[in-house]
Formats: structure tokens, sequence, C-alpha cells
């Protein structure tokens, strides 16, 4: 079975969530700190049980990466 529905999904949930958390204005770019975003990539991709944990931490060394350029945040853009 692939992994593309699951990792989609948790993504889709992943973007709704830093539009809620952002202390971004309305329209602005979503940003939230590395450290909340891999909280919870991490709990839902462990709940979901459909990406194994090295996808996970294969993934959130990228965004990782990406957010060390923007102080520290991520960006919806990174993912």
């Amino acid at each position: 079975m692939s992994c593309w529905y699951p990792l989609q999904s948790l993504l889709s949930s992943m973007k709704q969530a830093c539009e809620i958390l952002t202390r971004d204005p309305e329209g602005g770019a979503a940003r939230i700190p590395f450290e909340t975003f891999s909280f919870l990539y991490s709990y839902l991709a462990s709940i979901d049980g459909e990406i194994s944990e090295t996808e996970i931490k294969a993934f959130l060394h990228e965004i990782e990466e990406k957010a060390e350029k923007h102080s520290g945040m991520v960006l919806i853009r990174h993912f």
C-alpha cells in the first residue's frame, strides 16, 4: 500500500494546524516554531501508523533545515 494518501492527509492537517496556531496576521505566512511543528507532526504520524519512523525523521530533518533559514519558524511552503 502506498503512503501517498496518509502523507497527503497528514500534510493537510499540518497546514490547518499552522493556520490555527500562527501568530501571523490573517493571510500571512502561517509560521509556527519548528518545535511545535515537529511535536504535532510526530504525534499525528505515529497515530496514523502508515508512515515509518525513518520517514518521519527524514521529513522532520528536511523541514528543520528549512526552518533554520527562517529563525526556526516553519512556513507552509516548506512542506
